[in-house]
């Protein structure tokens, strides 16, 4: 099925276009009725089982498809075939890891992909996914009622999904070398689906502590202590796992913790700014615009491989769905995106979505716990995982009342369960699978009020902000995550010693499980038992600006700042990082200049102006001119010429263009010199909380570490043989295809809007591959007719296939700073001048 158009606009064409239009949507009516037409005589229903399901995809520039179906059903399934054809094999991947299958395939010790959970290494993945399977968990999400559970529209879009990938598996060979031929991709089941939905909603909670949790184990003798006896129902234990990198728990160290590390460690656990997730978005109300519509700027930070990369698509279904945007892999709804009246973006909240129970064993059995003087037994889940070239190994895991019993929160964060004690993880979102029900209903609403509505209806958002606009000039910024009702009152009341040390820095609560009284109480708006409800959420409508980088709510408008929100929800009074300051410092002059436009949103993206640079390099370039000498000593005790980077910083325009002379060489003392020097050694003007955007500021130039930064740069950089003024494109770049493309933007700690993190390689050039940053990125607006005015950009492309032509080409507009212009209204899709339509179908 083919449309040929000119590229004159004439009558006929109209004529043509508009039956193009009206036969299409007829098709997609009658697309059940065809189906079982084909199948023959006896066929019922719409469902795999029954006729089969089919959708239209039309696909136009850059190979984003524009999905067709007559419902929910037949959508998903359009949209599982056409995530299928570009990332079939990033998909299988998650897929094992969601099954508990990794080690099966790749072997016990390899680290899985990082996507789905943080577990160092495939075993540790398995026996939590294989735990999660063998306790029906996620079945018995599905099958709770809504809203508790997910809605009947979800729930078939996640039916069409398993077909339509299926369909594509059964109807397509594999091209994409990274699982050609490879047994390990099959057909998957709904389960499979809503399983990679709940790896995506623990991410923040038991996703972050799946090492922690498989290795838990009492100490040493505790079944003989409790005479061996397992839960009802339970397999006797056996301790087969010999492999290196999981361990068997912490055993029986004294349980002491110190205070002022574990606070260290929480708060670095729980910095957003150090995640390979983050986020910028900004909403501009219509008081701030041309035409008195709203604006919205999002830019996911995101990882550019794996399995948490974006997707672009449209899904239609007329009459009752229209929107566009960003999908996680996986997932059967667009989660970041707009449709005619609204457009929203999230980013990664503060909110701490965990809490902890200190609890109190009893002295007889270290797998008891005692409950207001009463003893409750642990539960004990065995978890059997089938490991390549070897014997299952097979570990228990203990549960209790609160969750699972943990060993640690990461190598920082040691929790030791020892006679005495162990520690219980409480995470929320371990019955939270509605994030899909969430993005749906923000994807029908009409206003930055709807968006708000649904997320109060569904409350699916595990670990995000929201930030909205829309065509009525409204703008929203609310932290409306779910997370454990934990009071400031509460932890007043319920804090170990731990807990006092972590909570105050971190938001991680550490609670005494040995009362009753002191678990996370209810709201009444709530969705589920033991978190908050979205009235409590941090929440600003209808400023003139909203804005969003990662940090906590408190100045989402710097003139409007959000306060009274409890502890775990984030901060207050507090320093924000450079690049909140530096984006607030932008939206806000932006919105005082007043007629903003779409090409406003696109030119504040690309600006790359670097905040620390703007900051700190003319003080750096004077520090620098004013060695004795022009020589610093570096690191290694050896004297190095410094000069030639003094001219060069003072020179450098403060940008992290790819033609920016300088960058680079700011970019590597400025990381250098954070790295090894406090912040109050470093700035002159301290923060305060009464001028936040603007402090600390003023650079020490006397700052022990400067000289030394400077001569370590200066030395990597000559051994590297990169010039110090040499432009950052020659040095920041991925390669595709044997081309070398240019990146332009920076990392965290410069604090540029356009966020790129690349591992430093000096043998390969500099900063040779991007793994996160700028992902899906979108500019939206509207301009009164039905159609949004949207530029969007997936900085990656749509496939990860290196032999299809979207692997690359949206990189290449990237590298360029060039924009792809939104095919939203039929009109706009069905004049595409590479459209091409596909119709894909089950056949049974």
């Amino acid at each position: 099925m083919r449309f040929l158009h000119g590229h004159r606009r004439t009558r006929p064409l109209l004529r043509r276009v508009a039956l193009a239009g009206a036969a299409l949507l007829a098709a997609a009516a009658a697309m059940p009725q065809a189906a079982a037409a084909t199948e023959g005589a006896g066929a019922s229903g719409s469902g795999p089982s029954g006729g089969g399901l089919s959708a239209v995809i039309r696909y136009t520039e850059n190979g984003v498809p524009h999905i067709l179906a007559q419902d929910y059903a037949h959508l998903g399934f359009g949209t599982g075939w056409a995530q299928a054809a570009d990332q079939v094999c990033v998909l299988a991947d998650g897929f094992l890891t969601v099954s508990g299958e990794r080690s099966r395939w790749f072997g016990p010790d390899a680290a899985p992909d990082g996507s789905l959970s943080s577990a160092a290494k495939n075993l540790s993945s398995d026996l939590y996914f294989k735990g999660v399977r063998d306790s029906g968990t996620v079945e018995k999400l599905l099958a709770a009622p809504a809203p508790a559970g997910p809605g009947k529209d979800v729930k078939e879009l996640m039916r069409g999904w398993a077909a339509g990938y299926n369909a594509w598996l059964a109807q397509n060979k594999i091209t994409d070398p990274a699982c050609k031929g490879a047994r390990w991709v099959h057909p998957v089941t709904v389960t499979d689906v809503a399983a990679r939905g709940f790896a995506v909603s623990v991410l923040g909670g038991q996703g972050r502590a799946v090492d922690g949790i498989t290795a838990a184990q009492p100490p040493a003798g505790a079944a003989a202590r409790s005479g061996g006896t397992a839960a009802p129902g339970a397999a006797p234990r056996t301790d087969t796992d010999t492999h290196t990198g999981t361990g068997t728990g912490t055993g029986t160290g004294t349980g002491e913790i110190d205070p002022g590390s574990a606070a260290d460690a929480a708060r670095e656990l729980f910095d957003t700014t150090r995640y390979d997730m983050g986020s910028n978005a900004v909403a501009f109300a219509g008081s701030t615009t041309a035409n008195g519509k709203g604006l919205l700027l999002g830019n996911p930070h995101y990882p550019w491989q794996g399995g948490r990369r974006f997707w672009q698509s449209q899904q239609t279904i007329p009459g009752e769905l229209n929107v566009s945007g960003g999908s996680l892999l996986g997932t059967a709804v667009v989660n970041i995106g707009f449709n005619e009246k609204v457009a929203w973006s999230h980013t990664v909240a503060t909110g701490t979505p965990l809490n902890l129970h200190q609890l109190t064993l009893d002295p007889a059995d270290p797998t008891t716990y005692l409950v207001d003087g009463k003893p409750e037994r642990m539960t004990e889940r065995e978890v059997a995982v089938q490991v390549a070239g070897g014997a299952p190994v097979t570990r228990t895991q203990w549960w209790t009342r609160y969750g699972p019993v943990v060993s640690n929160l990461g190598a920082g964060l040691p929790l030791p369960w020892t006679a005495a004690t162990a520690y219980a993880l409480n995470d929320p979102n371990a019955a939270n699978l509605r994030g899909s029900d969430t993005a749906l209903a923000m994807g029908k609403a009409r206003s930055v009020g709807g968006v708000q509505d649904a997320l109060r209806r569904t409350q699916g958002l595990p670990w995000v902000n929201t930030v909205a606009a829309d065509s009525a000039g409204g703008t929203l910024f609310t932290q409306s995550q779910v997370l454990p009702r934990i009071t400031d009152e509460l932890v007043a009341r319920c804090s170990t010693p731990l807990g006092r040390a972590t909570y105050p820095s971190s938001g991680l609560a550490v609670l005494d499980g040995s009362r009753a009284d002191c678990a996370p109480g209810s709201d009444a708006d709530a969705v589920q038992p033991g978190v908050f409800g979205p009235g409590k959420a941090p929440t600003l409508r209808d400023a003139p600006y909203a804005e969003n980088s990662n940090d906590s709510a408190w100045l989402a408008n710097a003139d409007t700042p959000v306060t009274g929100y409890e502890r775990i929800w984030g901060n207050v009074d507090a320093p924000r990082s450079l690049r909140t300051r530096g984006a607030l410092e932008d939206v806000s002059a932006m919105a005082a200049k007043g007629g903003l436009g779409v090409a406003d949103l696109q030119a504040q993206q690309f600006a790359n102006r670097v905040p620390a640079g703007g900051l700190a390099a003319a003080d750096a370039a004077k520090a620098c001119a004013a060695l004795p000498g022009g020589t610093a000593t570096a690191g290694d005790g050896t004297a190095v010429d410094v000069s030639a980077a003094c001219g060069v910083l003072a020179a450098w325009d403060r940008t992290a263009d790819t033609s920016s002379r300088g960058a680079l060489l700011f970019d590597r003392f400025w990381r250098k010199l954070t790295s090894s020097t406090a912040a109050k050694d470093l700035w002159l003007v301290p923060f305060s909380a009464a001028d936040p955007v603007r402090t600390p500021r003023a650079l020490n130039q006397a700052a022990p570490g400067i000289g030394r930064a400077l001569a370590d740069t200066v030395a990597e950089l000559r051994a590297a043989g990169i010039a110090l003024d040499a432009p950052l494109g020659e040095n920041q770049f991925v390669v595709r295809g044997g081309q070398k493309l240019p990146v332009g933007g920076g990392t965290e700690a410069l604090g540029v809007w356009n966020k790129i993190e690349a591992p430093w390689n000096a043998a390969a050039g500099g900063y040779p591959e991007v793994v996160h940053g700028s992902s899906h990125i979108q500019a939206v607006g509207w301009d009164g007719s039905r159609c949004p005015v949207a530029r969007t950009l997936l900085t990656y492309g749509q496939s990860s296939n290196p032999a299809s032509p979207h692997s690359v080409d949206q990189t290449r507009l990237f590298s360029q700073e060039r924009w792809v212009t939104s095919r939203f209204c039929e009109w706009d899709i069905l004049t595409s001048p590479q459209l091409k339509v596909v119709w894909p179908r089950e056949r049974r």
